[in-house]
């Protein structure tokens, strides 16, 4: 299988790709990030693509991919709607949109979070963003759209893009929160198993991933 990872210098799409790069699952990964990921392996590729509105001149580069793992994102903490809704929203849809129309067949999993809210009218920004980018890219025509809903996340051993929260906090509150937690082999087991298997659900929570990573 040939995979699209974004996001690899964040905490999930490390994690997913350093999981991917074990699997043998994975015969080739392409990291598309806007900046360089300081990592070298036989099966890795890198495309710096400094906007991901503007994909036009990538093309070339994004054919021939089985699936791809979207897990780049940011905090809405300081941010306005519009801004969030750029940067979540307008970039993920026009990525999306680009790799349909590039390789048929293709999966697509994107990256949201417990509390992702599908209404589209909750009070929380971030929550209604990502509904909406949800709801949007389940429209696009690719083979199969999955959203995963991940809640408190454990790391893969090598990372190095873990905030202190989820290196030190995680593991001492993981006994006492079990039903939230997955770790980000499971997250990465999960999308390979997506493509391999499939699920029965678009919409991904924390318990469908964990049920998914041991298909």
């Amino acid at each position: 299988m040939k995979v699209i990872i974004t996001g690899a210098t964040g905490m999930v799409g490390e994690g997913v790709l350093l999981h991917c790069i074990d699997s043998k699952e994975i015969t080739e990964v392409l990291m598309v990030n806007r900046r360089p990921y300081d990592l070298k392996h036989s099966k890795l590729k890198e495309l710096i693509v400094k906007d991901f509105l503007k994909l036009d001149e990538n093309e070339t580069a994004l054919k021939g991919y089985d699936a791809c793992f979207f897990c780049a994102g940011i905090s809405s903490v300081g941010l306005k709607e519009d801004e969030y809704t750029k940067i979540t929203y307008d970039t993920t849809l026009n990525f999306a949109t680009i790799l349909a129309k590039l390789n048929q067949g293709m999966v697509f999993t994107f990256v949201s979070g417990a509390a992702t809210d599908s209404s589209e009218k909750g009070s929380l920004i971030w929550a209604r963003v990502k509904g909406k980018t949800e709801n949007d890219l389940m429209k696009l025509p690719f083979k199969k759209e999955y959203n995963f809903r991940p809640d408190l996340m454990k790391p893969v051993k090598g990372q190095k893009n873990v905030k202190t929260f989820f290196r030190i906090l995680i593991p001492i509150l993981s006994p006492f929160f079990a039903s939230k937690v997955l770790t980000l082999i499971e997250v990465g087991q999960a999308m390979i198993n997506a493509v391999n298997k499939g699920y029965d659900k678009q919409v991904l929570e924390v318990s469908d991933i964990k049920k998914l990573a041991k298909v």
